[in-house]
C-alpha cells in the first residue's frame, strides 16, 4: 500500500507535467491534451522546426498586425519550447485582435505552458461561448482546472466536452489522468479503458493506460500494454522507462521533469 501510493504521488507529478507540457496544438484551435511515454516531438527533424520558426518568424515581423502571421508563429515558437516568447507574441496579438477566438485559444496554451493557470482558464473562457462551446477547448480547460487542483471542476468540463463528442478518447484520457491526480486509480483505469476500447484511441492513450496499470502493480498486463501496434525498438523503449518510472518508489518527487510527452495535434 505504501509503495502504490508513493507510486501514485510520482505519477500524479508526471501527468501534472504531461497533462499541459504537451506541443503544437490544432490549425485553428486548441487541441487535446494528454501526455504519454513517447513523444512524436522527437520524431520531427530538429532542422526543419528551427526552419518554421524561422519563416513564421520572417512573415509576423513583416507585419505583425496580421492575426495568422502571429497564430503561425506563435504555434512555431509553442513546437520548439520557446514558451515565454510564445506567450509574448499571443498576448500582442489578442490585444490587436481581441475577439480572435483562435488567438486567445492559443494564447491560453501558451499561458498554461508558463504555469500561469488561472490567467489560462480565464483566456480560455474568452476563445468559445456557452452557446457555441468548443469540445476541444473544454477539455484543455479542464487540465488547467486540473493543474490548480480544482479536480472536481475539471471533470465537469471533461463531461461537457464527451456531452459534445461522447466517447472521445482524449478526453476521456484526460478524464482518465485527473483522476490519476486525485489518487484515484481504479476509478483512473475504467475511464481509460473506455478510451482505449474505443476504436479510434491512438498510442498516447494506450501509454497512459499501461501506466495506470502498472501503477497498480500489474506490470506484466502494463507491458502487453505499452508494447501494442509499435516497432519493437519503440516497445522496447517504452517498457525500459515504465520499468524506471515504477522503480522510482523511493523517490516520488524524482524522474517528472524527465517523462516524455506528446506531440498533439487537433484538426485545422
Amino acid at each position: 500500500m505504501r509503495q502504490q501510493s508513493s507510486l501514485a504521488r510520482l505519477f500524479a507529478s508526471a501527468a501534472v507535467t504531461a497533462i499541459l507540457a504537451a506541443g503544437l496544438g490544432g490549425c485553428q484551435t486548441v487541441s487535446d491534451v494528454t501526455g504519454s511515454l513517447t513523444s512524436k516531438a522527437d520524431a520531427s527533424p530538429e532542422a526543419g522546426l528551427r526552419h518554421s520558426v524561422d519563416v513564421a518568424g520572417e512573415r509576423y515581423r513583416a507585419n505583425p498586425k496580421d492575426a495568422d502571421a502571429a497564430l503561425a508563429y506563435g504555434q512555431a515558437l509553442r513546437a520548439t519550447g520557446q514558451r515565454a516568447q510564445a506567450a509574448a507574441v499571443l498576448e500582442q496579438a489578442t490585444i490587436a485582435h481581441p475577439g480572435n477566438k483562435a488567438l486567445l485559444a492559443l494564447y491560453g496554451r501558451a499561458l498554461a505552458d508558463n504555469g500561469n493557470f488561472q490567467q489560462a482558464f480565464d483566456i480560455l473562457s474568452r476563445a468559445h461561448s456557452p452557446d457555441n462551446p468548443d469540445w476541444r477547448i473544454l477539455s484543455v480547460q479542464g487540465t488547467v482546472l486540473d493543474q490548480l487542483g480544482r479536480h472536481d471542476e475539471a471533470r465537469r468540463y471533461y463531461t461537457s466536452a464527451l456531452n459534445i463528442v461522447p466517447g472521445e478518447p482524449s478526453v476521456l484520457s484526460n478524464l482518465g489522468l485527473s483522476y490519476v491526480l486525485s489518487k484515484d486509480l481504479p476509478k483512473a483505469e475504467e475511464v481509460l479503458r473506455q478510451a482505449y476500447n474505443s476504436g479510434k484511441a491512438d498510442a498516447r492513450v494506450r501509454q497512459n493506460l499501461g501506466l495506470v496499470v502498472g501503477l497498480q502493480g500489474r506490470f506484466a498486463e502494463a507491458e502487453s500494454i505499452v508494447r501494442a501496434d509499435l516497432p519493437e525498438a519503440e516497445a522496447a523503449a517504452n517498457v525500459a522507462y515504465l520499468k524506471q518510472m515504477l522503480s522510482r518508489k523511493d523517490n516520488p518527487r524524482g524522474g517528472a521533469e524527465t517523462v516524455p510527452m506528446a506531440s498533439l495535434s487537433g484538426p485545422s
